[in-house]
């Protein structure tokens, strides 16, 4: 039987993707892309409604995030020595975002600011298996793993409606305040200043009840005053498909492409190429409900990722709840 959606709450459609604006906190060896693995966007942080107006005031959004991401490499010698290394970065996260939305608008758009916050673990598994010539084996394992808070992150966004066409504009800053520790290689914190900025585009028919949502971005990184690493820039993009089944529930697909595009430049590291990439792809689910006398909203997403070049990969997911006040 076919199911016409009904008009989606246009006026309660969350903020709360623009908000997210977090760390990207898979911490591994200096030997990949980005250093400790750490680049300052996190794959998957906006999506669905990203450009859609938000109701003027305070609203708060809660994300929680888990992430399992692994890599594998086997090298052989000209000597007939073997090697093989493995990498391992399960991390669990909670993100905070209050933001603000004005009611005043600003070059004709609505305009918000918001600063996103997180706690929670990482952890960095290595494991290195060697074969000798002879057929001697070695191996060698390190585990580290620490609680702690990340940076933070505020976000200005400005967002513009044309009927079923909204845009967004954005500028995000990374405040490198976060657990971190030089001598340890699961940190959560950066210890560099980070700047993003990007544009953003949404289609919402109310009638159909279809949405389709695009955000790129480009991130600007400083040096590690610590360990003279400067992670090279990144272009970012985020992707929403959506569809209504009733006034409250939407079901869709999600995805991202993380695309490094200058190189880390550091001592010792020479013209070796460490240029990421990742893109990942999953489906999700949306539903509003009503708490006193306003609607929260609750998101769920998953990715599972591909085409990961200097980067560990597998698949992460996002709990979030929009809470307006």
């Amino acid at each position: 039987m076919k199911t016409t959606p009904a008009t989606p709450p246009l006026a309660k459609l969350p903020l709360m993707n623009a908000c997210l604006a977090a760390a990207c906190l898979l911490a591994a060896a200096h030997a990949r892309a980005d250093e400790g693995g750490m680049s300052y966007w996190q794959p998957g942080q906006i999506g669905t409604f990203a450009a859609v107006q938000n109701d003027p005031g305070l609203s708060w959004s809660f994300s929680a995030y888990h992430a399992e991401a692994d890599t594998s490499k086997t090298r052989k010698s000209l000597r007939g020595r073997t090697t093989s290394t493995l990498l391992s970065t399960p991390s669990d996260l909670l993100f905070v975002s209050p933001t603000y939305t004005f009611a005043t608008p600003v070059a004709g758009a609505q305009a918000a600011v918001s600063l996103t916050g997180l706690y929670g673990r990482t952890e960095v598994y290595t494991e290195a298996d060697t074969t000798t010539a002879r057929g001697k084996p070695r191996s060698q394992s390190s585990d580290d793993a620490r609680d702690g808070f990340g940076d933070l992150y505020p976000m200005a966004t400005l967002k513009w409606n044309r009927g079923n066409h909204n845009y967004l504009a954005y500028a995000a800053l990374g405040v490198p305040v976060g657990t971190y520790n030089v001598d340890r290689d699961a940190n959560l914190g950066s210890n560099h200043w980070s700047y993003d900025a990007g544009g953003g585009y949404t289609y919402l028919n109310t009638q159909t009840g279809t949405e389709f949502s695009a955000v790129l971005g480009l991130t600007l990184n400083q040096t590690n005053p610590d360990t003279q690493y400067r992670n090279g820039n990144d272009a970012h993009l985020d992707v929403s498909l959506s569809q209504f089944l009733n006034e409250d529930f939407h079901i869709g697909l999600v995805g991202y492409a993380y695309h490094q595009l200058s190189n880390d430049t550091a001592p010792g590291i020479g013209r070796k190429d460490l240029k990421s990439r990742v893109a990942g792809l999953g489906p999700q689910l949306g539903y509003f409900f009503p708490v006193g006398k306003k609607k929260w909203y609750a998101n769920l997403k998953a990715y599972d990722e591909f085409d990961a070049k200097n980067r560990t990969a597998g698949w992460n997911a996002w709990l979030t709840l929009f809470v307006p006040i």
